[in-house]
């Protein structure tokens, strides 16, 4: 059997002859024309909108700029606040709680954990909250005591059942069930690997956790959570219907006692809820460079640092 010789290389002579005709060849970048065709209509639908905000006379500008830093507006985003940073505060804690206990080998606590992700992720949030603000009806004290026997302390369900508290505890208990799902999944997301490791090397269950996987899981539940937070931050506008006056109930409320502002009223809620959401963003994206910092090998530069890079580079900055 006659053996395949490898193929020659081309003569040095036709390299020389190809050469010069390959340097005197412009090389010419590929043609994006339907890119710019697409930006050209974005930058004017977006002109026109932004026409239609400035011209129409319906949005009473002057009333917006009246209503947007009054005190009673104020008083309603700080309760907005309030409501967002203790359901995010609380949910969280019993999503950590609800998850460790999905992921437990005990079949009760599987279960118990399953039964409350499964009722509260299938009540609507307004449901709930119209219950809990009716829950006096059910129970008119509440004490505490020995399970099926004597109470040691009661108290009246409507002095401690607050419109406040209320709107707290439907938002945490709502929230808690979402929170469970999202921090099971970063759990789970962490390799296998590392768990074997750790139990080869004799860490503690608790150990294991707090070094090892909710470190890792940090990365995978940030931006579920944020996005979940976000989301929370806009269903806080639900508990108006337990008379408690938050930023999008003082708005309802003004508008309806202002008839005819209704339009920049609204404009007034809408402008805040996207600047506080703007600002949950932000900090989300610096949460998630933080640690990220592990698992990538250069950490992603912030919106400043490429814009000091863009500076450098038309040489306007050092």
């Amino acid at each position: 059997m006659t053996p395949i010789s490898p193929p020659s290389a081309p003569p040095a002579a036709a390299e020389d002859e190809l050469s010069p005709t390959l340097a005197s060849k412009k090389v010419v970048p590929l043609r994006h024309p339907w890119r710019w065709v697409a930006g050209a209509v974005a930058l004017v639908v977006l002109a026109q909108a932004a026409h239609a905000l400035v011209t129409n006379p319906a949005f009473q500008w002057d009333a917006f700029g009246y209503w947007f830093f009054r005190p009673v507006v104020l008083e309603g985003l700080v309760l907005t606040l309030e409501l967002t940073g203790l359901a995010a505060v609380f949910g969280l804690l019993g999503g950590i709680v609800l998850a460790l206990m999905r992921l437990s080998r005990n079949p009760v606590l599987r279960a118990v954990s399953w039964g409350y992700v499964w009722i509260f992720r299938s009540i609507p949030l307004i449901v709930l909250l119209l219950f809990l603000a009716n829950v006096t009806a059910l129970y008119s004290t509440l004490s505490l005591g020995i399970p099926f026997g004597p109470s040691f302390v009661e108290f009246s369900a409507n002095d401690l059942l607050s419109f406040f508290v209320v709107a707290v505890l439907g938002l945490s208990l709502n929230e808690a069930a979402y929170a469970a799902e999202i921090v099971r999944s970063g759990i789970i997301s962490v390799d296998q690997g590392q768990l074997e490791a750790a139990s080869a090397l004799g860490l503690p269950k608790w150990r294991q956790y707090r070094r090892i996987i909710l470190p890792q899981a940090t990365r995978a539940i940030i931006p579920s959570y944020a996005n979940q937070l976000i989301g929370l931050l806009k269903g806080t506008s639900v508990v108006y219907i337990t008379s408690l006056l938050e930023l999008f109930g003082v708005v309802q409320t003004q508008a309806s006692t202002n008839s005819g502002q209704i339009i920049p009223l609204l404009m007034v809620g809408t402008v805040w809820y996207v600047i506080l959401t703007s600002l949950l963003s932000v900090v989300q994206y610096y949460v998630e460079r933080h640690f990220s910092r592990g698992a990538l090998r250069t950490v992603p530069p912030t919106p400043f640092q490429r814009f000091r890079a863009r500076l450098r580079a038309v040489g306007v900055a050092r």
